[in-house]
């Protein structure tokens, strides 16, 4: 009996300090959830991707369908109309959906190359090091965004894939010299001689063993990249570097400045857009930062 009772104690006082032994998971929640910048951007970065995944289902017209021009903001057309009579609601909504598309196919773009070169330079050292870092040192010194306009204007067909994959392909220098920075202290660790010493393989080890320990840092990277490519797209559609049937919301803005400011409503919202998903997702990564506890030492 005396076993028993004992047993069950201890049985109580596990389920009363479970907290204490959460996975890093619930422990991210829980800061996270103290904080109201995280919150608040939270709350942004899941609009907009509920936003950009419902496009559809959220527009109240169909974004080519031509109506009244010129209406300004009112209870049939919240944001007005665009100079054809199309709804400027539905043109922000969809164009949420575009840019946050060229936002996140620039990162992964940027991932492959960003993980790979900052893997191997991290990892193996000496002559490939020096190598890799040398060339990530003169894409770094470039100025990105002269850069994505030159080569764009060199390409007969234009459009969201040319931006989205020219901002990955440059993109990438600054996530794998973190990436790098990660690898080398990582690859002295006691877990990985560990591993070494029982007959691992160097891609093992990459892979299974120091790759999960900077995932997190990725993750932060990714939520800063996010904006920061979305407001590149924004930019270069801007200036009329993009396929002009596409409504993205650089796009929308290039559309409105001609009409501004009898017509505001017109370049108004899709900025209010970008301003309002840029800092989202900068306070989510900001957040996210500080409860993984990671250094991304500033851009």
């Amino acid at each position: 009996m005396g076993d028993r009772l004992r047993l069950n104690s201890e049985k109580k006082t596990e389920e009363v300090y479970k907290p204490s032994k959460a996975t890093q998971l619930f422990i991210v929640w829980r800061k996270l959830r103290r904080s109201k910048l995280a919150i608040v951007g939270t709350v942004i970065v899941l609009s907009v991707l509920l936003v950009a995944l419902f496009a559809p289902l959220i527009a109240p017209y169909d974004p080519e369908l031509w109506g009244n021009p010129f209406r300004p903001p009112s209870l049939w057309h919240p944001f007005g109309t665009d100079a054809v009579g199309r709804d400027m609601l539905s043109l922000v909504i969809y164009g949420c959906s575009i840019s946050l598309y060229v936002g996140i196919g620039a990162v992964l773009i940027e991932l492959l190359i960003g993980v790979t070169v900052g893997a191997i330079a991290g990892y193996f050292g000496g002559k490939i090091d020096e190598v890799l870092m040398r060339i990530t040192d003169v894409v770094l010194s470039l100025p990105t965004i002269m850069l994505l306009i030159l080569a764009v204007s060199m390409f007969a067909v234009r459009g969201v894939h040319v931006i989205m994959l020219l901002m990955g392909m440059l993109g990438w220098p600054f996530m794998a010299r973190m990436v790098r920075g990660e690898f080398l202290t990582l690859k002295q660790s006691t877990f990985v001689e560990a591993a070494r010493s029982m007959g691992a393989s160097n891609w093992r080890i990459i892979l299974r063993h120091i790759f999960p320990n900077v995932v997190s840092l990725i993750i932060v990277l990714v939520t800063v990249d996010i904006p920061e490519y979305i407001f590149y797209e924004a930019t270069l559609s801007f200036l009329g570097f993009s396929d002009i049937s596409s409504p993205s919301w650089g796009i929308l803005l290039q559309r409105g400045y001609i009409y501004f400011p009898n017509y505001w409503w017109m370049i108004t919202f899709p900025g209010l857009a970008v301003f309002f998903a840029s800092m989202g997702f900068n306070l989510f990564g900001d957040s996210l930062r500080d409860a993984l506890d990671v250094t991304t030492r500033g851009r």
